[in-house]
């Protein structure tokens, strides 16, 4: 038999170990485990006897929902293969997840379809648009609280937020949970009462967040009487609390941004909505200055002496109809009675309508104000309008007349006497 090189050897079991075992699953502890900054995870599968070394790469890691650890069972799924230069096999992952995960999803979708037939996932409670005191149930210690406390400072001061340390992962963490939760939903209806309270941890394996899918956290979100939002893990993350609470955030620094108002975006819309009514205001004020400025026009256009002449003008022809239809009326008479008589009695008309004209005319000429301007008295007006001194102001231009000369003058001051 000729012997074989130890590159043909290899490169022999390269092509069978690979072409056989194309898909395996290995369940085993995590040991060596070292995340490459390339992305690539290496890291070694152990049990009690023997160890196989194992690669995952970057482009089959953003399906990972945890991160692996040292010490940590799980079940890797991939093919084999072989590095021929030194002989050495390992597997090439396509998945990882965690050991009895699959207990676990039969227990999570169990305990969902319980809780949606007992009516968990309805009647949501609404939340308020402007909190101004939330509780938020997480480790203290923790990286999603610090990243609440950042984004809360950044978009609204006018909060007030009380942290409440809460273990969050571990045996012991569903009883802290609900106990909590069932402490700051007891300030409901006093002084105290909080507007909403947060559930919150970071992201992590299904194990870590396994307190989030028990069925007494469930019973203590949904019996409380304060809207409740669920902030667990990453957006690709769901936990039956998600389910039951009033609302779904996809992680905890993204539960502040929708609970939260923006001050800056806030800041804009009034400032807008202030010149929307700046704007409104002056054109009202600016239509109302036109409204006026036309008034002024038209009161100036009706003067005085305008009133006074049209009224001499309607006197006037009055007098000539009246002697017109006195003429007709004793010309008319004059047919039917003696001509002395008509004569005395055209003469007896024509006096009392004259000594009636007269007397208009004193009236009249006793409201011409140019028969009141001799002697030192003077006229004023503005424009050609008759202005007494209480219709004055300050700065006001005026016309003095005295029925032979002109002058225009500035109010300086004005005082009752």
């Amino acid at each position: 038999m000729k012997p074989l090189s130890v590159s043909s050897l290899n490169a022999q079991i390269k092509a069978l170990l690979e072409s056989t075992f194309l898909e395996v699953r290995v369940e085993g502890e995590i040991s060596n485990c070292t995340i490459h900054t390339s992305g690539h995870i290496y890291f070694s599968l152990k049990d009690e006897e023997s160890s196989i070394r194992c690669v995952m790469f970057k482009g089959n890691t953003k399906s990972l929902n945890f991160t692996p650890t040292n010490g940590q069972k799980i079940i890797a799924c991939g093919g084999l293969s072989v590095y021929s230069p030194r002989g050495e096999y390992q597997i090439l992952c396509s998945s990882l997840t965690p050991s009895g995960a699959g207990d676990l999803a039969k227990a999570y979708e169990l305990l969902k379809a319980k809780l949606k037939s007992k009516g968990y996932f309805e009647n949501k409670k609404s939340i308020p648009p402007f909190p101004k005191k939330i509780a938020i149930l997480t480790s203290l210690t923790g990286a999603a609280l610090q990243d609440m406390l950042r984004v809360a400072k950044s978009r609204w001061n006018l909060i007030s937020i009380v942290a409440i340390d809460t273990l969050v992962q571990g045996a012991e963490s569903k009883f802290m949970l609900a106990n909590n939760i069932q402490f700051a939903d007891s300030f409901f209806g006093t002084k105290q009462a909080f507007d909403i309270i947060i559930i919150a941890r970071g992201g992590g394996s299904k194990e870590d967040l396994w307190a989030f899918n028990e069925e007494i956290v469930a019973d203590a979100i949904y019996n409380a009487k304060t809207p409740i939002i669920s902030a667990v893990g990453h957006e690709i993350d769901f936990v039956i609390s998600d389910f039951v609470a009033d609302l779904r955030a996809p992680t905890p620094s993204a539960c502040m941004e929708m609970v939260l108002p923006d001050s800056k975006e806030w800041l804009q819309n009034l400032d807008s909505i202030t010149e929307h009514f700046e704007s409104q205001i002056t054109q009202f004020f600016s239509h109302k200055q036109k409204q006026l400025a036309t008034l002024q026009q038209l009161y100036q256009s009706i003067s005085y002496q305008a009133k006074l002449q049209k009224a001499q003008q309607d006197i006037t022809e009055c007098f000539s109809f009246l002697h017109l239809i006195m003429q007709q009326f004793f010309i008319k008479k004059s047919k039917e009675i003696a001509p002395n008589l008509l004569h005395i009695s055209f003469e007896s008309a024509l006096m009392r309508q004259s000594f009636i004209l007269q007397s208009l005319h004193k009236e009249l000429s006793a409201l011409n104000p140019q028969n009141k301007i001799h002697n030192g008295y003077v006229q004023i007006s503005i424009n050609k309008a008759i202005k007494t001194l209480d219709k004055l102001h300050n700065g006001d231009i005026i016309e003095l007349c005295d029925g032979v000369m002109e002058a225009k003058a500035e109010i300086i001051s004005i005082q009752q006497s």
